[in-house]
């Protein structure tokens, strides 16, 4: 199965930029977006066009914010939305669907924000979602996607020691925060098996950074370790634009 991950930031917005001629070229089995950025009526509308998928939306409370995604081509067995805590059930945050043999979902993990205002509340956020996966993989192996909002090591980022523990996305805190997702048996299928690339998905619109590949690694596919052997191929498609971020990518048997 080709899978694949892409924080949008906005889907309405990247609608306007050939967002069916990515689809269509991606080819992909599953595709999970993040920071959709509309109502599940939205994304369905501006969605009609990729008539072989099945649409899963989740919008936050708050409107034109956050909001994930998740179209599938291959049969889906459940699907469920959020974790049931009130506190982090906000925001339209996270997406499972479950099939026969894993439960695959996307995440858009809460930013710390500016001068890390939102650092307590996002720590928190990772100890509950931890809590959440490990709960599901009692029944069945997870993949988990998305934009996780953290580097993991200094080859993540361009600007590790000017960024550690000053900027949102690369603090000590966040990075146990993923630490923790990771001790649940989860495998980082990039880092896996790419050990020593250097390829960013996100950079910020200032300065040219795109252009300039000073870029950040936030985006991520997770793969159950029990599934470990049936990982094919990962990848970053940084020439697709539109977003921000660029898309990841990830070929597993499942």
């Amino acid at each position: 199965m080709k899978l694949i991950s892409w924080n949008v930031n906005g889907i309405r917005a990247v609608a306007k930029k050939g967002l069916d001629e990515i689809i269509a070229n991606l080819d992909a089995d599953i595709i999970c977006f993040q920071e959709t950025k509309a109502t599940v009526e939205q994304v369905k509308e501006t969605l009609e066009f990729a008539e072989e998928y099945t649409v899963y939306a989740n919008e936050a409370e708050r409107k034109g914010y956050s909001g994930t995604a998740i179209l599938s081509r291959v049969p889906v067995m459940n699907v469920s939305y959020d974790m049931n805590i009130e506190e982090h059930d906000q925001e339209g945050r996270v997406i499972c669907v479950e099939l026969e043999n894993c439960y695959i979902l996307t995440v858009y993990t809460p930013n710390s924000g500016s001068a890390l205002a939102r650092l307590d509340y996002r720590s928190q956020w990772d100890h509950d979602f931890a809590d959440y996966l490990s709960k599901l993989q009692a029944q069945k192996p997870i993949v988990l996607c998305g934009d996780l909002n953290v580097a993991h090591r200094e080859i993540d980022l361009a600007r590790p020691k000017p960024n550690y523990n000053k900027s949102a996305g690369f603090t000590q805190t966040e990075i146990d925060g993923l630490e923790g997702l990771l001790a649940l048996d989860l495998v980082d299928s990039f880092r896996h098996l790419h050990p020593e690339e250097v390829k960013y998905s996100w950079w910020s619109y200032r300065a040219g950074a795109r252009g300039k590949n000073i870029g950040w690694r936030i985006d991520y596919w997770l793969v159950d370790r029990r599934l470990e052997e049936q990982l094919q191929h990962a990848d970053i498609l940084n020439e697709v634009m539109g977003s921000d971020h660029c898309p990841v990518e990830l070929q597993v048997d499942l």
